[in-house]
């Protein structure tokens, strides 16, 4: 697979993703601005105040302290270390032969909110099926259709809905790619057992949260990987399996892409515009034909190593960076700790 010309040219030029295309709608680079009544959201002072501040005004703005410190930081060489052997122990990930991509028209990133369907035919034209017994994916798409997916409306789960939480991460933690994350952060003495793993995973990613006036209605497992809308436009949906699905209800159309990675096997990675019925999603970066062990063990290891900031990995030799979110209106760590959201943002050549 092969990136698009225009986003191969801008990481030459040094720009991350979040550079290139982010600034309207994130605080990167304006912490503290004058209020600018044409800005989609801000990031002043005062932006709190009247509930109009851009969504990572709290991460990249805010006072936080983290989870590392000088004296246990994880060094950039030992995430990208570790995010390699988590490359390498997917043995769940998708065959070549398991997903023929379409992946169409390749636009360039002042043509995203153009919002015009450029791609006739489906992103995806097969997807061996067979990969969805695999007992993670299971487990996996049950959790999917758990939420509702418009921001401001409280979730709450039946007794099944959590016993599903519990499923998945028991069946993820008998993975080698969880093992080997487990075992890299029980050496920098984060964890202590494999069963305090699982229960601060469980915290991180189904813990409530609030996105609006509603008290926990998100999550970082529904933003991630399942997706909402917030504001008439779709934001999250990061995952691979449920893009394929959906997409095969009729639910996703999608439109163009503007980077499609270097990687010559599964997984690789797709940054992708879409609608999600009807709702628009201006850039959804995905990996494709990853497993969901494989996505939860690298957004984890950097929501835990570099959270509220990007995180450096390598997969397969290729650099790739990872954007945190945290989120403190949570109940993970009764709000001594932040929830976790994210995203892959860019990789390069």
């Amino acid at each position: 697979m092969r990136a698009c010309v225009p986003l191969i040219v801008a990481m030459l030029c040094g720009l991350a993703w979040a550079d290139l295309y982010s600034a309207p709608t994130s605080c990167h680079g304006r912490c503290r601005e004058a209020f600018d009544k044409h800005r989609p959201c801000h990031c002043n002072a005062r932006c709190q105040e009247f509930g109009n501040c851009c969504e990572d005004f709290e991460s990249l703005c805010g006072d936080h302290e983290g989870f590392s410190h000088s004296s246990d930081a994880i060094t950039k060489e030992e995430l990208q270390s570790t995010s390699e052997k988590i490359y390498r122990a997917d043995t769940n990930k998708a065959r070549k032969e398991d997903i023929v991509l379409n992946s169409q028209n390749c636009i360039s990133s002042s043509e995203t909110r153009d919002r015009v369907d450029r791609c006739p035919e489906p992103l995806f034209t097969y997807v061996n099926e067979k990969l969805f017994s695999k007992p993670t994916y299971a487990a996996f798409i049950n959790l999917l259709n758990n939420y509702q997916r418009v921001t401001g409306h409280g979730e709450h789960f039946s007794a099944q809905q959590l016993a599903e939480q519990d499923t998945f991460l028991r069946e993820i933690m008998k993975t080698a790619v969880m093992k080997e994350l487990y075992s890299f952060l029980h050496h920098q003495n984060r964890y202590s057992s494999e069963q305090e793993f699982m229960d601060d995973l469980k915290n991180m990613w189904f813990g409530l949260y609030s996105r609006g006036n509603e008290e926990g209605d998100s999550s970082g497992f529904e933003h991630v990987f399942s997706g909402e809308v917030k504001k008439g436009k779709v934001t999250g949906f990061h995952n691979w399996i449920r893009f394929y699905l959906q997409e095969k209800e009729g639910l996703v159309d999608y439109y163009s892409h503007i980077y499609d990675g270097p990687w010559d096997s599964y997984p690789d990675v797709l940054a992708m515009q879409f609608s999600w019925d009807g709702y628009y999603k201006e850039v959804g970066t995905a990996f494709i034909g990853s497993s969901p062990e494989f996505e939860f063990a690298l957004y984890s290891l950097c929501f835990i190593a570099r959270p509220g900031k990007m995180c450096q990995l390598s997969l397969g030799g290729h650099p790739l960076a990872i954007h945190t979110y945290t989120w403190d209106k949570s109940t993970y760590g009764n709000g001594k700790k932040y929830i976790a959201t994210a995203y892959v943002v860019s990789s390069a050549q």
